[in-house]
This record gives C-alpha cells, sequence and structure tokens, in this order.
C-alpha cells in the first residue's frame, strides 16, 4: 500500500492538515500522521487533528509522500525538533515528494534543504527563505524537483492537484 506521512502539531493549520489528509486518503494511500510527542492535538482554528505516531518512530524509508502543512505558531515550535528535520533531510535526499505550504517552507529552511531552489511560502517569510539561498516565488504552486511549494491556503486545490500529478509519474 502506498503511504504518505503528514506532519502534525499544536497549533498547526487545520485546513493545511485535513484536505491533504483526506485528499490522500481519496487517492489510496495509507496516512500517517506524525508529532513530537504522537498524541492528538488541535489546530489553530480547535479542529481535532489526529495523530499516529511521534517523530522518532518514523521510518522514511516506508512512505512516498511527506505533507508538512503551515501554521505559524506551529512551526516554531516544530521547527526545533531534530528528529522532523531529519525526516525532511531524508525525503529530500531519497528524492521522495514533499508538499510543503505557507509557514510550513520554515521547516524546509530548518532541515537545509531549500539553498539554491525555488521555493514558495507565506509572503512575511520571504526574507527567511532568501536568506536561506532560495529564490522566493510568488505563485500557487512551486516544483523545483520533489519539493512543491504554495504560499496560501487558497491555492489548495492547485498544490494538492500538482502533489497528486507528481507522484503518479
Amino acid at each position: 500500500m502506498k503511504k504518505s506521512l503528514i506532519i502534525a502539531g499544536k497549533y498547526i493549520q487545520d485546513v493545511e492538515f485535513i484536505y491533504p489528509y483526506y485528499r490522500l486518503k481519496e487517492a489510496g494511500f495509507e496516512v500517517v500522521s506524525a508529532s513530537e510527542d504522537g498524541k492528538e492535538t488541535f489546530g489553530v482554528n480547535g479542529v481535532k487533528i489526529p495523530v499516529d505516531a511521534s517523530f522518532d518512530n518514523i521510518k522514511t524509508a516506508e512512505f512516498q509522500i511527506l505533507i508538512i502543512p503551515g501554521g505559524a505558531r506551529a512551526m516554531e515550535y516544530i521547527r526545533q525538533n531534530k528528529h522532523v528535520l531529519q525526516i525532511i533531510g531524508e525525503f529530500d535526499a531519497a528524492g521522495k515528494t514533499i508538499g510543503c505550504i505557507c509557514h510550513g517552507t520554515q521547516l524546509l529552511i530548518s532541515a537545509k534543504v531549500v539553498n539554491g531552489r525555488n521555493i514558495s511560502g507565506y509572503y512575511s517569510i520571504k526574507d527567511d527563505i532568501e536568506n536561506a539561498g532560495a529564490t522566493y516565488v510568488d505563485a500557487p504552486f512551486v516544483v523545483d524537483k520533489n519539493i512543491i511549494t504554495s504560499p496560501h491556503y487558497k491555492y489548495m486545490g492547485e498544490w494538492m492537484g500538482e502533489i497528486m500529478k507528481h507522484v503518479a509519474k
């Protein structure tokens, strides 16, 4: 069975978690969500976010896709976790699909996988993206090798559509 991993955590952007979660399930993926403590939590808008595993129990070889939702408050905490940064680095090194939206790009920056790439993210982190060595692109989605980024949840359909095309290749 195809497997996908979604990053979770307290104050994650609910919409940016829920839409990919069900879109991947609809496409026949087993969807696993992971957080620092492995316990369910709540998104920034109060939606209960299911969590299946902790970051330190994830084996990247089992997954084809990594989804990184946003949520400014969530990312400030999650990006400090060395296990999640290792997961991102392993996905990138293996050339596996990474879908990242909004403030989730902060995790890509902390994992040091953006240098020399075209990357999108929420407009307020444009300087962070550029300071990390990437070229900021403001578009509904941006594809650079295996990383597909988007600046805002208003582009969720286009972004997830491109992720699904990328995985089908």
